[in-house]
């Protein structure tokens, strides 16, 4: 199924929407299940790899759902909590849809202020040096489709290599694998993408270390 780019009304109508649903319990500041959100992992990339419908499903802590959440952001901006593997995309009323993620490996984490530069369908891939060099056998290119791991669609981070983009691995949402990009699994990412137009804001935030 195709995805549809969604006018101004359509994103305020889903925004509605949203504010309508029930709160989950969860706060900005709650951070995922003790041995999942702190996973740092050698997970390697299945280019071709086709998930089933059960993988899909997500851990109850990693699954699309509106909750409490305060920030100064204006409704539509997107701030992603890299040490939380959560993503959120700001709906005013201290109220915010929170996705789960998976972030960059350590070593490849950041934070900063970006905008969504572009947006594409199942885009296609082409790994970074830096995967490639860990992964060998990595294709150089790769066509968009199911088995393509950057998913159904791609938000493009302002002149950056790094993307909020799908997976055709939702067992790695929650660990940190990836180059630096965020991911999520390809049902959420088809919601994000239709519910936010290119010139988004986008917050990324990495945590210290204590």
């Amino acid at each position: 199924m195709r995805l549809h780019h969604v006018g101004a009304g359509l994103i305020g109508a889903a925004l509605a929407l949203a504010l309508a649903l029930p709160l989950g319990p969860a706060v900005a500041q709650m951070r995922p299940a003790a041995g999942m959100g702190n996973q740092i992992v050698d997970v390697p990339e299945k280019p071709g790899y086709v998930p089933s419908a059960d993988e899909e499903q997500l851990d109850p802590a990693f699954r699309r759902q509106p909750v409490y959440f305060r920030t100064n952001e204006p409704p539509g901006t997107i701030i992603v909590h890299t040490n939380e593997r959560f993503l959120y995309l700001v709906l005013g009323d201290n109220r915010a849809l929170r996705y789960g993620i998976g972030v960059g490996r350590d070593g490849f984490q950041w934070a900063g202020l970006q905008k969504v530069s572009r947006k594409a369908e199942w885009p296609d891939w082409t790994p970074p040096p830096e995967m490639i060099q860990r992964q060998p056998y990595l294709p150089r290119f790769m066509a968009g489709g199911p088995g393509n791991p950057m998913g159904a669609a791609a938000l493009y981070l302002g002149s950056t290599v790094y993307r909020i983009h799908g997976t055709n691995m939702p067992n790695t949402i929650g660990m940190a694998i990836s180059s630096g990009c965020f991911r999520l699994v390809n049902s959420d990412v088809q919601d994000l993408y239709n519910r936010v137009p290119v010139g988004t804001k986008v917050v990324i935030r990495q945590a210290p270390e204590l």
